[in-house]
């Protein structure tokens, strides 16, 4: 029997981290939940091509936020298939900050929503 696909999942609003895993667990997705981009790309140089995609919120703590941690990660990996989140005026500089090939969801979304993009991607 194969491992669901690892999701990596970057988010730093702890109660939206658990209703996250449970989208993702329900729809046969396992995650790795992160708080902060650093912690993000030091487990993705760690595990190489482990992570099938990355859901990341557009503003984190921390000095690396979601739209240079997608940069950084598509270094790695060009095709890596990533959502971006945010509940903040991140959707106007999506087309500008965003890397090419990715979704954004504005919050509050469903997180049936986040599901669908992933298998989109």
């Amino acid at each position: 029997m194969s491992e669901p696909p690892s999701i990596l999942i970057v988010e730093d609003e702890y109660p939206l981290q658990g209703v996250l895993e449970s989208a993702l667990a329900e729809a046969g997705f396992d995650s790795d939940i992160l708080s902060s981009g650093e912690e993000a790309m030091t487990v993705f140089v760690a595990r190489g091509k482990y992570h099938k995609a990355l859901v990341t919120d557009v503003y984190l703590g921390g000095t690396l936020n979601g739209w240079d941690l997608a940069r950084r990660m598509r270094e790695k990996d060009p095709d890596l298939p990533v959502v971006y989140i945010t509940g903040s005026a991140g959707a106007a500089l999506w087309r500008s900050e965003g890397v090419p090939n990715s979704v954004l969801l504005e919050k509050p979304f469903h997180p049936e929503r986040l599901v669908a993009a992933l298998m989109k991607l």
